[in-house]
């Protein structure tokens, strides 16, 4: 009922049962590990370009107390201009996973691989390779699929990347103030092939 009742506003009696089915169904795509978000380990497999930001929270609870779907596109609106700054986008920030267990990736034109590991019951990949290891979370997009980080992960992500450049670490702690704005969310690039 609260999950419902953050869609609608409170407002049941001028909602349509279809309106909300699909109302909850959006909503319920930005929780990370439900049915219909999770992807398989051979659907993780290929390369991946970077189309926007990226997030979902780790619970419905979560979800709800935050504010919905209306939070996570806020969410997304705030990083787009980082993700900017920092010179991530389509032509430069792509992820390549293959199935022998390797992967190699450009974030912002900057080249990192390794190894990952891909568990499927909790969506976690984990990510090997000789600038850093980090963890981050599968999630299934109507057009593709989501690589999402807890906000601290994504920041030392973007700062090793950023080190090799040089960009202003004060707009990349924007990454990490949006991200810990929000009890169990997580954020990172939506990607398409």
């Amino acid at each position: 009922a609260v999950l419902t009742d953050v869609l609608t506003g409170g407002q049941t009696g001028a909602t349509t049962t279809a309106n909300t089915e699909s109302a909850v169904n959006t909503v319920l795509q930005s929780v990370l590990g439900m049915t219909g978000t999770k992807v398989s380990q051979q659907g993780l497999v290929g390369t991946w370009k970077y189309s926007q930001p990226g997030c979902a929270f780790t619970s419905e609870k979560l979800l709800a107390q935050a504010g919905g779907e209306i939070v996570a596109s806020n969410v997304k609106s705030k990083l787009q201009p980082t993700f900017q700054k920092v010179g991530i986008s389509s032509s430069n920030t792509q992820v390549t996973f293959n199935s022998d267990g390797t992967f190699s990736a450009k974030i912002a034109g900057k080249a990192w691989s390794g190894t990952y590991k891909y568990d499927e019951a909790t969506s976690k990949i984990t990510m090997s390779g000789l600038l850093l290891n980090v963890n981050c979370y599968a999630k299934q997009n109507v057009n593709g699929i989501g690589l999402l980080f807890e906000g601290k992960k994504l920041l030392t992500l973007m700062q090793t990347m950023s080190a090799l450049s040089g960009a202003n670490n004060a707009t990349l702690n924007t990454i990490g103030d949006v991200a810990s704005s929000y009890d169990g969310l997580r954020v990172g690039f939506d990607m398409t092939k």
